[in-house]
């Protein structure tokens, strides 16, 4: 009986193992991030939710924020999906070649991505001294220390996150009904837009939703591109944990940054459900 009981909770362990990892690494966290929050001058108010309703300067913080990514997204999309499209429509070699070119960054850290697009987009970089030697422009553009800038650099960060699951997305469709549409009568063109497209629709939305939650959060690039003139949510974060000590005020921002997160996951996931029933 006893090596019975041994034998059955070693059996149940690998079972309870992800619901312990679950608790303790993301509702444990949680509960004391939002336990935090309610926490100002050592006494329990509501006083950091109040500043960030009645502060004018919290609430561009947080558009800014959503303003970013959301402008990083629509970007990404532009020049993502004709990417992910073209390697699709090359041979294995090929494109094996071309995802192996959209992985390079990922052999280079963040932090000296962030760096060199430093050097390329500054008054004397490489981009304004192109554009004085064409003609173009008579001063250097303020590329750096903006939101411009900001974007670029994330931009540039963000593409294969979107390339990736959009591709996987696109190599399962089956060519066949495109080649079906315009043995039909269909255009090349109508039968990208009415066969293709909407086939690739759950990759877009994946990778849309990925590429927006990811902006979200970032911290470096605007750091270092925005030059202080761009401040996002986890810049307010780090300033009022290191310059004012106040978790509190931290930590209700990173809840209302993980409810954005959280209401965006639940829609999108509505949505998705929505357009898999249709």
């Amino acid at each position: 009986m006893a090596i019975a009981g041994k034998s059955h909770g070693v059996r149940i362990w690998p079972l309870a193992a992800p619901g312990i990892a679950l608790v303790s690494f993301v509702v444990l966290p949680f509960l004391w991030l939002g336990g935090l929050s309610f926490i100002a001058g050592g006494e329990i108010s509501l006083a950091n939710y109040t500043r960030m309703i009645e502060n004018s300067s919290y609430q561009a913080i947080i558009l800014r924020t959503l303003q970013l990514s959301a402008i990083v997204t629509l970007v990404v999309i532009v020049i993502g999906y004709p990417t992910a499209y073209y390697i699709n429509t090359r041979s294995r070699i090929a494109a094996t070649f071309l995802l192996g070119c959209v992985a390079i960054p990922f052999w280079t850290s963040l932090l000296v991505r962030t760096y060199a697009w430093m050097v390329i987009l500054q008054r004397n970089g490489i981009v304004n001294g192109w554009l004085q030697d064409l003609g173009l422009i008579e001063r250097p553009l303020r590329l750096s220390n903006s939101f411009l800038g900001t974007s670029v650099g994330m931009i540039h960060i963000m593409l294969p996150f979107f390339i990736f699951p959009l591709y996987s997305a696109m190599k399962q469709i089956d060519m066949d009904l495109v080649r079906a549409a315009r043995g039909l009568g269909a255009s090349r063109t109508n039968a990208f837009w009415q066969i293709f497209v909407p086939l690739s629709g759950p990759g877009l939305f994946a990778g849309s939703l990925l590429t927006f939650v990811l902006c979200l959060g970032f911290y470096v690039t605007p750091q270092l591109l925005g030059g202080g003139n761009v401040t996002v949510i986890s810049m307010k974060i780090q300033e009022n944990i290191t310059n004012y000590s106040d978790w509190g005020a931290a930590s209700a921002l990173g809840v209302v940054l993980l409810v954005i997160v959280g209401v965006l996951l639940f829609g999108a996931s509505r949505l998705g459900a929505r357009l898999g029933a249709q």
